[in-house]
């Protein structure tokens, strides 16, 4: 089963799910694949789409190619604008990884939704309901939470927080981006474009600053692999294909299972554990996410919101 082959228009619910269990566990992997790569946040960054890229190209060539012959300009720009955003959301999402826990960046990095909710009025001029207010505030009440700890273990935890923070408003961006888009373009065309443009800007920023892009051990080479193949692909991917023909509801219940498995393996791998502070923290944003995520007649985080993990 590929997940990314085709744009079935009534797939069945079994496979839905499917791809989407397979989405959820392929994403909860990718902080701690980050964690066993030995080498710069952005290379890691750019080799994760770069790699993703060159693997999809050759069964995408062909049907990208002529699918985008038919783009008009409005296509072409937000396609192309989800993979700048795609870019900086991966730049700033895996450099947290060098400074905070594992559970605070993939829980920070997954608050896309709330600042789906903020941005979304800038562009459509909707209304923003009470239940994603309720939700800002639940988010925002956890994230000092999470602040404080960071202040107190330290200025790096508190920066890797931020930063974490930043690749959640990246993410919304991404969103913003492809969901006007993704009802017109198949998910082979639109993932080809999308990861190529991303891995352009991070090759570009790698070269830019001089960075060792070889001489890694084998470790981290197949930790690089499996970000494109695992990560990105059966994750990502997969999150693309559903974003297409899910509920807002189901995918809300996503955005809660990788931040929750995203800790659980790095409880069990890296032996990190959570005070009580970070705990709290944590619950209230997760709820915070749910609240705004979650279906709703007049809500502006509408149908459906792209959980934006890992």
């Amino acid at each position: 089963m590929n997940p990314v082959a085709s744009d079935r228009p009534d797939p069945s619910r079994g496979l839905l799910l499917g791809v989407l269990t397979v989405g959820v566990l392929a994403v909860s992997s990718g902080a701690i694949l980050v964690r066993l790569a030995d080498a710069h946040p952005l290379v890691v960054a750019a080799y994760r789409v770069g790699l993703a890229f060159l693997l999809i190209l050759p069964f995408s060539f062909r049907t990208c190619r002529r699918e985008t012959r038919e783009w008009d300009r409005r296509v072409w720009v937000h396609v192309l604008a989800a993979g700048v955003f795609l870019a900086v959301h991966f730049a700033t999402w895996i450099t947290s990884l060098s400074y905070t826990s594992v559970a605070n960046s993939v829980v920070l990095v997954n608050t896309s939704p709330i600042w789906v909710g903020l941005l979304t009025p800038l562009v459509t001029r909707d209304r923003m309901s009470r239940r994603l207010w309720f939700g800002i505030a639940l988010c925002t009440a956890g994230s000092l939470f999470i602040g404080w700890e960071g202040l107190r273990l330290g200025g790096g935890v508190l920066r890797g927080d931020v930063l974490a923070v930043a690749g959640g408003i990246a993410a919304a961006g991404y969103l913003l981006m492809g969901r006007s888009v993704r009802n017109r373009v198949s998910t082979l065309s639109y993932i080809t474009v999308c990861y190529g443009t991303a891995a352009v800007v991070l090759w570009v920023l790698v070269g830019a600053r001089g960075l060792p892009i070889s001489g890694f051990t084998a470790g981290t080479w197949w930790a690089l692999l499996a970000l494109a193949v695992v990560s990105q692909h059966l994750g990502h991917s997969s999150y693309n294909w559903c974003l297409k023909h899910l509920s807002a509801a189901v995918l809300a219940l996503t955005l809660l299972g990788e931040p929750i498995l995203g800790s659980l393996w790095a409880f069990l791998l890296f032996g990190e554990t959570l005070s009580a502070w970070q705990a709290a923290g944590g619950a209230l944003i997760l709820a915070g996410i749910y609240q705004a995520a979650r279906p709703h007649p007049n809500a502006v985080v509408g149908d459906p919101p792209h959980p934006q993990t890992q």
